[in-house]
């Protein structure tokens, strides 16, 4: 299920924004003074929520953000630091260019499976207004799959059993008193897939992620800033530790030592 763009080219002709303005003398965010209200009074976890939802979130939806940020900032030397690393270490003058350059591959496999897994989340939570919730996702992820489009969420290459970060998530939910109704449709989707798949994949962070924040109204079509978000932190501290500890071209060593070329060899003189 896509969501259809609001922009139509022709349609609007002034920009408008209700997230900020600024004058001579004051910065407007939200409706709010950012000097007088905001800078000391509010933390950047629900800054980052305010900035995207306009409103502070209460202390409950607060922990389960801030709970997914801590969790999803960073996994060791996974291909977005990699990519980051060796950007980094080709141009060390250009900080900002190393932390794109990490933050672009951010998609379908890697960080942007969340909003993916979300979308599946409300397709099942929609369908099951009709059947309950066990039909409903056997029949929204048969669908996907007759469509050829992977379960995003499910499975990890590291963690065969559920990823760890999953349960801590979860659990951040419960204590925090949150809604857990997106949680019991990511375990539904976990019970159906090894009959509808053939095999089991258990959930990992990138579906307890939505499965923890659209129980707290945060928006689906902000979920992907999520990981992003966290991850430009983890990027910066491995940037901050490439400086001084340098890793990327030892990086790009270890992807060429063992590449083998199967192109066309070089053809000999003319005779």
């Amino acid at each position: 299920m896509t969501t259809p763009s609001i922009n139509r080219i022709g349609k609007s002709t002034v920009p408008r924004t209700a997230i900020s303005t600024s004058d001579e003398h004051s910065i407007t965010i939200r409706g709010e003074d950012l000097c007088r209200d905001l800078i000391g009074h509010i933390s950047f976890t629900d800054y980052f929520s305010f900035l995207v939802t306009g409103r502070k979130p209460t202390r409950a939806e607060s922990m389960v953000l801030d709970a997914t940020l801590v969790a999803i900032a960073d996994h060791g030397m996974v291909p977005s630091v990699q990519a980051s690393r060796m950007t980094y270490a080709a141009a060390p003058d250009a900080l900002q260019g190393a932390v794109a350059a990490g933050i672009l591959g951010c998609g379908s496999v890697i960080l942007g499976a969340s909003e993916t897994a979300g979308r599946l989340f409300t397709e099942v939570d929609e369908a099951a207004k009709d059947v309950d919730l066990a039909a409903a996702a056997s029949a929204v992820v048969g669908r996907w799959r007759e469509a050829g489009r992977p379960v995003p969420g499910y499975g990890h290459s590291l963690h065969k059993q559920r990823d760890p970060r999953v349960d801590a998530l979860f659990d951040v939910a419960r204590k925090a008193g949150t809604s857990l109704r997106f949680v019991e449709i990511a375990e539904a989707v976990e019970a159906v897939i090894p009959a509808i798949v053939g095999k089991e994949l258990k959930l990992n962070v990138s579906a307890a992620i939505p499965a923890v924040l659209l129980g707290t109204n945060f928006p689906l079509r902000a979920l992907r800033g999520v990981p992003i978000l966290a991850r430009t932190a983890g990027l910066i501290a491995h940037l901050a530790e490439e400086a001084v500890n340098p890793s990327g071209f030892a990086l790009s060593y270890q992807a060429t030592r063992d590449l083998v070329y199967e192109g066309e060899p070089p053809k000999g003189p003319a005779e």
